[in-house]
């Protein structure tokens, strides 16, 4: 038995994963909100590399805090860890050359769409600044539009908006130096 959560509600839902094959594509409607989202059977290649990611890190970079990433169209939800230095955010394109790509679906986000820096101040603690890549379709932060030479500095719980998909910011629990 499976357990899928819901995006909206994060209410648990078991099914038997046994009657379905690799890649198909499953809908389900949350008995609690009746929230109603989709997911793919089956281990995502990303998600291994996210993972595999995390884990070789120094640990240093694995306090860096991380995004959860919610497509607004599909409620497909992800949780990505950030490192040290820029991190450019964008669609995940086999062969595209950026260290945080996020899985979607999402045509109105850029394969380079974003970057978040993450740096130390001079106390030691932790900086977040946004900056849009150059996009497109272009990077919202709290709705407002960034222009090219914005540089936003983000918080725990900013909300970043790419295409349809919104970014979510946490940041690190550690400010050690």
């Amino acid at each position: 038995m499976k357990r899928v959560r819901c995006p909206k509600c994060d209410n648990y839902i078991t099914f038997d994963e046994t009657q379905y094959s690799n890649g198909q594509q499953l809908v389900f409607v949350c008995p609690v909100c009746q929230k109603q989202f989709g997911i793919r059977i089956g281990t995502s290649k990303l998600k291994e590399q996210h993972e595999e990611k995390f884990l070789d890190e120094h640990e240093n970079d694995r306090e860096c805090g991380s995004i959860v990433v919610v497509e607004n169209v599909f409620h497909y939800k992800q949780v990505i860890p950030l490192k040290m230095g820029d991190n450019v955010i964008g669609r995940y394109v086999r062969g595209t050359d950026i260290n945080t790509p996020i899985e979607t679906a999402d045509p109105s986000v850029d394969t380079k769409h974003c970057i978040i820096r993450i740096q130390r101040n001079k106390q030691g603690r932790l900086q977040y600044i946004l900056r849009d890549a150059p996009s497109n379709t272009g990077t919202f932060y709290m709705n407002g539009l960034l222009r090219d030479q914005d540089r936003i500095r983000l918080s725990e719980g900013s909300i970043v908006t790419i295409g349809a998909t919104t970014l979510i910011l946490h940041v690190a629990d550690s400010t050690e130096v």
